[in-house]
């Protein structure tokens, strides 16, 4: 096992390998050969790590560590792809060095299907700088928008399920052909810079199954000042309501069967938060596909969102099979974690054995090295 540059241990293993497949004893011949499929943009993340506090105006600051990754919707991608799903990105991808470095490691390093995804002529990769300390992160971005490409034919491709960004005010043509073609939508959703929070501004949402916007949002969207009155509420509008609460956990409700489950966050030193939720969609979007039980969906989604804010960056610290099973040997080892063992005991039937000691440190690569 080598070392990055900045001398972290390298011990990830990503790309087509991956440790197991969570929908192998689902998979049919007529099957859809996309698992999950989405589309956004994608910067280029250079997050500089190791600051002890916010950069002060007038001086200079040295981090102890920088690393750099596609980022924004890659940030999801790459985690749906981390937990064995066959994901597919429709994405502009600049034709400079930045646009060949974010392609190669979604395609080569990440094994995402990047067939819907296309290179733009004279137009420079957006960038985001990430300084991340005290738990928080600041961000500066540089970009311009991609030229708009027409609708393809065949995209989206058929997929067991999409991921859509909502927007208000914003129709997405892809998202009825896609719930046209029997895939299942999962939304989630930004800020509101309208200042409306009107869920008829969101036209494409009687199309979702899943709708997972955090707490504030569900709050805004539904008036009320509760996530779980939240969650009710918009249970009447989509089929499954899931509403993060942060350092509280999670809270879904069934709006068709009434069911109910919330699950407590897990208590980890927060590094950096960049693409946790992110992280948590694609967790839950693995375990309804999966088929599994809306509690234990629930709980696998914070799971993994838990172990990417213990790494820095956004697509750098979604966790696969490994982070997982290493997470999960280990916390079986402490005779004082009844409870975890008791929510988490459906990892027993997953996992593979014979995973490596945790905590894992994830390599950290940095643009520009030249093959040897």
């Amino acid at each position: 096992m080598g070392t990055t540059p900045d001398g972290i241990p390298e011990a990830r293993e990503t790309g087509p390998g991956h440790l197991l497949d969570p929908l192998a004893a689902l998979r049919t011949p007529a099957d859809p050969a996309v698992d999950v499929y989405l589309t956004g943009a994608v910067f280029l993340d250079i997050i500089f790590t190791g600051l002890d506090s916010a950069p002060v105006r007038g001086t200079e600051s040295w981090a102890r560590g920088m690393g750099s990754s596609p980022g924004g919707v890659a940030n999801m991608a790459t985690a749906l792809a981390r937990l064995g799903l066959r994901t597919s990105l429709a994405a502009a991808f600049g034709d400079d060095m930045y646009g060949d470095y974010c392609w190669d490691s979604l395609e080569a390093g990440e094994g995402i299907d990047l067939d819907q995804s296309h290179r733009v002529p004279g137009w420079h990769s957006p960038v985001t700088v990430s300084m991340a300390y005290e738990g928080e992160r600041t961000m500066v971005t540089h970009g311009h928008e991609a030229p708009p490409a027409g609708l393809d034919p065949a995209c989206p491709p058929p997929a067991r399920a999409c991921v859509a960004a909502l927007a208000p005010g914003r129709h997405a043509e892809w998202i009825g052909v896609a719930a046209g073609r029997g895939s299942r939508i999962f939304a989630d959703v930004g800020w509101d810079d309208t200042g409306q929070w009107d869920l008829a501004a969101l036209p494409d949402l009687e199309l979702c199954e899943a709708f997972l916007p955090n707490a504030e949002e569900a709050m805004r969207y539904t008036r009320t000042d509760c996530p779980r009155a939240a969650a009710r509420a918009l249970a009447e509008t989509v089929p499954l309501a899931v509403v993060t609460m942060g350092a509280d956990g999670a809270y879904a409700v069934d709006g068709g069967t009434g069911e109910t489950a919330e699950v407590p966050a897990i208590r980890v030193e927060a590094l950096d938060p960049t693409g946790a939720g992110d992280v948590f969609v694609a967790g839950f979007v693995t375990g309804t596909l999966a088929g599994w039980p809306l509690g234990d969906r629930l709980a696998f989604a914070g799971l993994t969102a838990a172990l990417s804010v213990q790494e820095f960056g956004g697509s750098l610290s979604a966790p696969g099979w490994v982070e997982i099973a290493s997470w999960w040997q280990h916390v079986k080892s402490f005779d004082d974690q009844a409870a975890a063992l008791r929510r988490y005991r459906f990892l027993d039937e997953l996992l593979p054995a014979g995973a490596r000691p945790w905590p894992l440190r994830r390599a950290v690569p940095t643009i520009g090295f030249r093959p040897r």
